[in-house]
């Protein structure tokens, strides 16, 4: 009975992460009983099952699922005497001597052993941490490992250990490649090696394919890959085991992600809003500008999908500066035209406001209304608006543009018939702010915009219900620009530089981490700073521009740096988006090892706008090897798909994308960032899963 249970309830854990795979009718499969506790497990009394939960473990499945951090081959040992610096190394070895050392008036102590194997001794030492010692006695068989930080004599700080007992089990412990796990205190590699190896012995064998008839035939079957996990017999089983079970998690997202879609287009049916181009062609005529190839071929994929049938659901990509919003507006037009209101939400104040700017100085000589809605501002009502039209003898409603932050979201904002959705630089939003304001309409169209290029891997996943559209052209007439990478020593030169650019009549941006001085980890902050910017580039004039200033103040200086009042605006990251002056040619970032990638590539974004050559400089402190390599990236490369990829790469996808709101889940095995191949082979296998479930309903159910 229980291993029946525990073979339902694992195949729902591993099989089945997004709840909305599990709506297809093939792929059904509701766990029978709940699942089978660890205490079922002998030697899992309520105290262990305790310790086990700060683990995460509740369940059987849980336990088999508890991916280990790493593996030591004990088929063999490094031998003490050819131990060398910092290279971890595992050695086996009887304790010759130990004790603990006080000293600071026996404030501080350190405990030690003294590990010999034959060939050599090795001191195993832990600072402040006299309990240690309860632990180890004279003449223990001890397995170290670590790596040796001096070599007189040889030495390893805090290393990590295990006693050899003697005992029927120690097969389970040596003389094979054994798993190393995450642990929680009272709970030790040798006791929790032992458990998964009993629980396996157990139930392994009732472990069922999560896909009946849809494992490929090159990978493990998931039993076999549950064992080669935990006790690989080579050492490239563990790689295997991985990959199988990542397969898994990606195949469950992928279900997740096409059900969704298909479950749109079942019941819902977009609007007609291609328009008839009595404002498109005089907004393309008065631009002053022809849209690049790329824009143009993206405006087409945009009108067909927008000519109805199904709701669209549309990401633009572009780097900064592409023209993704003129983009946008043309979109807005589509559907403005066709008599549907439009409503486009950006993440900051700052962004919105520069949005209103732009739309307003284009949308209005067309008689098209539009209306702000921040969280500090609000025009006119936000409620439909009256065009007098004259082939009618009546005033109509007006369709409008109302543009916004997460404001838009509020109950009291009417939208009027939204027939399309626009969201700029929707990393910065969660899925549930999309989905509330997408709910304000009737399945209104979307486009969702970002300039932070999405490595191929995360389109599949945090936007694979999207289709996508990239604009890979920049507008001719673009200046180029040269980044630099330079040290704080360095700064009387940089001001030097700054100042002769000024004085020939350009405008640069000065940005630091913060707002104030948090009086720790030698961070400038903009509030301390600027009186001395503004003595060091005197006689230029200096604003001051940061999130914590009145909304009043900052689009007065906002408006004051793109007209010329300033020469200088000195700023927190918050204008890494919605700041377009065409004279600033100089980006000064100070503490840049502080910054992401993509973050400092937004940054830099700001400049180059216009015709002339543009210089950003990156000011950064002692570095580490990673930050170093990471300002590299960006002083060799303005790529943004390329500075993307390596973001991801050298951050992973949590802080590549700057907060954890992409609907997500954890994953155990995945890995967004190095996965690409996996991921597309979810895909396929889930498209193919979904056929199956239409053709053969009954499958499996």
């Amino acid at each position: 009975m229980h291993r029946e249970t525990f073979k339902l309830n694992f195949e729902v854990r591993i099989g089945c992460l997004y709840r909305g795979a599990m709506s297809l009718p093939a792929l059904q499969r509701e766990p029978a009983r709940k699942p089978i506790p660890l205490t079922e497990l002998r030697g899992v009394g309520p105290e262990r099952a305790s310790q086990l939960a700060r683990l995460g473990l509740h369940a059987v499945a849980d336990l088999f699922l508890h991916r280990p951090r790493r593996y030591e081959d004990r088929r063999r040992f490094r031998e003490i005497a050819a131990l060398a610096l910092d290279e971890p190394a595992t050695v086996r070895g009887q304790i010759v001597a130990l004790g603990i050392k006080r000293y600071a008036r026996g404030a501080k102590s350190v405990f030690e052993f003294i590990l010999d194997d034959g060939t050599g001794r090795l001191h195993c030492r832990w600072w402040n941490l006299p309990y240690m010692e309860q632990y180890f006695k004279q003449g223990d068989d001890v397995l170290v490992y670590g790596k040796v930080h001096s070599l007189r004599p040889r030495t390893i700080d805090h290393p990590e250990t295990e006693v050899i007992e003697t005992g029927s089990e120690n097969s389970i412990h040596l003389n094979r490649i054994v798993p190393v796990y995450p642990l929680t205190e009272g709970v030790t590699q040798r006791w929790l090696r032992s458990l998964v190896w009993h629980a396996l012995a157990e139930y392994a064998a009732h472990i069922p394919e999560p896909w009946p008839g849809q494992k490929p035939a090159d990978v493990p079957s998931q039993q076999e890959a549950v064992r080669m996990l935990h006790f690989p017999a080579e050492s490239d089983d563990a790689a295997k085991a991985r990959a199988r079970l990542a397969l898994d998690e990606f195949v469950a997202l992928q279900l997740a992600i096409q059900s969704r879609r298909k479950k749109l287009y079942a019941k819902a049916k977009g609007w007609p809003c291609t328009g008839d181009n009595r404002w498109m062609k005089p907004f393309l005529a008065k631009l002053g500008f022809a849209l690049t190839e790329a824009q143009t071929k993206v405006l087409r994929e945009l009108r067909k999908d927008m000519a109805g049938g199904q709701p669209m659901r549309r990401l633009l990509q572009g780097d900064v500066g592409s023209g993704k919003t003129v983009v946008a507006g043309c979109c807005a037009l589509m559907a403005l035209e066709s008599g549907f209101a439009v409503a486009l939400m950006a993440p900051t104040e700052i962004l919105a406001e520069q949005h209103y700017q732009n739309f307003r100085r284009w949308f209005e000589p067309l008689g098209i209304p539009v209306e702000l809605c921040t969280g500090s501002r609000k025009t006119a009502s936000l409620r439909s608006s009256t065009l007098n039209v004259p082939s009618s003898k009546e005033a109509t409603p007006a369709p409008k543009l109302v543009i916004g932050t997460h404001a838009l979201i509020e109950e009291s904002v009417s939208l009027g018939q939204l027939g399309l959705v626009i969201i700029d630089e929707q990393h910065k939003f969660g899925v549930a702010q999309r989905e509330r304001l997408l709910r304000k309409g009737h399945y209104p169209h979307l486009l969702v915009m970002t300039a932070t290029p999405i490595p191929r891997t995360l389109g599949l996943t945090l936007y694979g219900d999207l289709d996508i559209s990239v604009i890979d052209e920049l507008p001719a007439g673009r200046g180029s620009i040269k980044t630099f990478v330079r040290g704080p020593e360095k700064l009387p030169k940089v001001w030097a530089f700054v100042r002769s650019k000024l004085a020939e009549g350009h405008q640069a941006y000065v940005v630091y981490p913060r707002v104030e001085d948090s009086g720790s980890g030698g961070l400038k902050a903009v509030t301390r700073e600027w009186s001395a910017l503004q003595k060091q580039l005197d006689p230029c004039k200096v604003g001051l521009l940061h999130g914590r200033l009145p909304a009043e103040e900052k689009e007065r200086v906002m408006a004051a740096f793109r007209d010329g009042g300033l020469a200088v605006l000195l700023a927190t990251p918050l204008i890494e988006v919605g700041m377009d002056v065409p004279n600033a040619t100089v980006m000064l970032i100070e503490n840049a090892e502080q910054f992401g990638l993509a973050q400092l590539h937004q940054l830099r974004g700001r400049i180059g706008r216009g015709a002339k050559e543009s210089f950003c400089i990156l000011i950064a402190g002692p570095k580490s090897k990673e930050s170093e390599k990471r300002l590299q990236i960006l002083a060799e490369t303005t790529d943004g798909f390329k500075i993307a990829e390596a973001d991801l790469q050298l951050r992973g996808p949590g802080d590549f994308l700057g907060q954890q709101q992409s609907g997500l889940p954890p994953l155990r095995f995945g890995d967004l960032a190095n996965d690409g191949p996996l991921i597309e082979r979810a895909r396929v296998l889930a498209a193919a899963m979904m056929e199956a479930a239409e053709t053969y309903p009954d499958q499996g159910a």
